[in-house]
């Protein structure tokens, strides 16, 4: 009975949804990737009004990202497993309350301490979002579309990131910082209220066939990838004692977490998943991939404003086009997908994006804007392809016990690589320039520190593209064998 009724089509909620790509189900794991990608880019065009408002300085405010950002990244994993054990359809419903509450909080608060705790509120529910939302495709969409879902899922991701500057101006000048914050409570209720009617309910096993959590390992994931998070967030691309410290911390820890794991009899990650070749190239070449991703939105702003001369409306529009190519392409890319094979897919993803950042890396100052935005629409449309492909193959016939856990690695090497490639790449591009300060320097050096920048990132697209060539061929159906060896 309880199955009819979260399925029954005459609530008003699936009405409003009913032409949505395969329905309602799918349009509430939809919102809630477009919801956490939100939560990521929305809050940053806010800081100067932030550093104003609460009389704070740059460094203070930024926290209200960081803390967002570091919290989604550390327990990201965590909740993909916690969703295996406790049922993933409960555990994005608890996750999007987490993240609503946050919300409301940050909206309410009268300082800037109380504003970045909701900030943590926030990204421990869009962890949850994140994660479940993968793991959930495979439980409510035919096998033959996972592809075209994924792709949707990987569409939304970006139309948030894309929308999300854009839209928090627009907030701010109309109705100020803490409608930032507020938005999120109606569209949180309402994708919560989706997921709640839409997805089929759950048939947990019996509490004593139930594996057990993993608090040991649980925690030391979560300070290991903490303390790394904070390392690059915090160091803007230079090493000093503060970092060295946090990377040492983090070595440590995942030392420390891999002992743990072998150890327990109910690991929170088997390390047999690692020895499953389809996995483990995934989550090196979309990590080296994300990497890539993110030196546009570093190196970007610089090479159009000094070297292109564009103001900072023109700057906008333009940063906003690979995003927006991204949203566009993502339903299509998985549609190709489901008909070249993810393997094959993911290859033709990675030599585009390849292909792009050459481009990127040769383009003369002369041809202006528009050899700019052809080159990145490439790069990011390729990025589509190989976002819907790779997610397709590591999602593929997993086990029940194990779709969470998967899902929550994925999204933290994507993660990972974002918040990597923001320290390692600006620094390539500080280096490269040979400039102290980035924001007087002449055109030159502005377009020799981006060449050489998509220089080193089609190395890396070259590197991710030698993974995904030599990974060993298996049949489909055996990508879940290792998940059965022994912790």
């Amino acid at each position: 009975m309880k199955i009819t009724r979260s399925l029954a089509p005459q609530h008003g909620v699936h009405r409003a949804v009913a032409a949505f790509p395969f329905g309602g189900a799918t349009a509430s794991l939809s919102l809630s990737m477009l919801l956490s990608s939100l939560g990521i880019s929305m809050v940053n065009v806010s800081l100067p009004t932030l550093a104003q408002a609460f009389a704070a300085t740059f460094q203070d405010v930024q926290w209200t990202v960081l803390a967002y950002l570091v919290t989604l990244t550390s327990v990201i994993v965590s909740a993909g497993r916690l969703g295996d054990l406790w049922g993933r359809r409960r555990l994005l419903l608890v996750g999007l309350l987490v993240f609503t509450t946050g919300s409301l909080l940050g909206g309410m608060s009268p300082t800037l301490g109380l504003l970045i705790a909701a900030r943590a509120v926030q990204g421990l529910g869009a962890a949850v979002m994140m994660a479940m939302s993968l793991a959930l495709v495979g439980e409510t969409v035919p096998k033959a579309r996972t592809g075209a879902a994924m792709g949707l899922l990987g569409a939304m991701s970006a139309t948030g990131t894309a929308l999300g500057p854009a839209l928090g101006g627009v907030l701010i000048s109309g109705f100020g910082w803490p409608a930032l914050l507020l938005i999120h409570v109606p569209l949180g209720t309402l994708t919560f209220l989706l997921a709640r009617h839409s997805l089929p309910a759950e048939h947990q096993p019996p509490k004593a066939d139930r594996a057990a959590l993993d608090p040991l390992g649980t925690l030391l994931l979560a300070l290991t990838l903490t303390a790394y998070a904070l390392a690059v967030t915090s160091g803007r691309g230079r090493l000093g004692p503060v970092n060295t410290t946090l990377l040492t911390t983090a070595a440590v820890g995942a030392a420390l977490f891999l002992f743990a794991e072998t150890k327990v009899k109910s690991p929170m990650i088997r390390l047999g998943l690692f020895r499953d070749p389809v996995l483990s190239a995934g989550l090196a070449a979309g990590t080296l991939v994300s990497v890539v991703v993110m030196s546009t939105l570093v190196v970007g702003p610089f090479y159009l404003t000094r070297a292109l001369g564009l103001d900072a409306a023109e700057v906008g529009l333009v940063l906003s086009v690979g995003p927006l190519v991204a949203a566009l392409s993502g339903v299509p890319a998985g549609r190709q997908v489901d008909r070249l094979g993810p393997a094959l897919a993911a290859r033709v993803g990675l030599a585009g994006m390849g292909a792009g950042c050459l481009l990127l890396a040769v383009m003369p100052e002369s041809l202006g804007v528009t050899s700019y935005l052809g080159s990145l629409a490439i790069l990011t449309a390729s990025y589509a392809l190989f976002q819907a492909a790779t997610t397709t193959a590591v999602m593929a016939d997993v086990p029940q016990d194990q779709r969470g856990v998967r899902s929550g690695l994925l999204n933290l090497s994507r993660n990972l690589g974002l918040i990597t490639g923001a320290s390692v790449m600006g620094a390539v591009f500080t280096l490269a320039s040979a400039t102290p300060d980035l924001a007087v320097a002449p055109p030159d050096a502005i377009a020799r520190g981006t060449r050489i920048t998509f220089l080193v990132g089609a190395g890396l697209l070259g590197i991710a593209l030698g993974i995904a060539v030599i990974q060993r061929r298996q049949p489909v159906g055996l990508q879940a064998a290792p998940a059965r060896s022994p912790g």
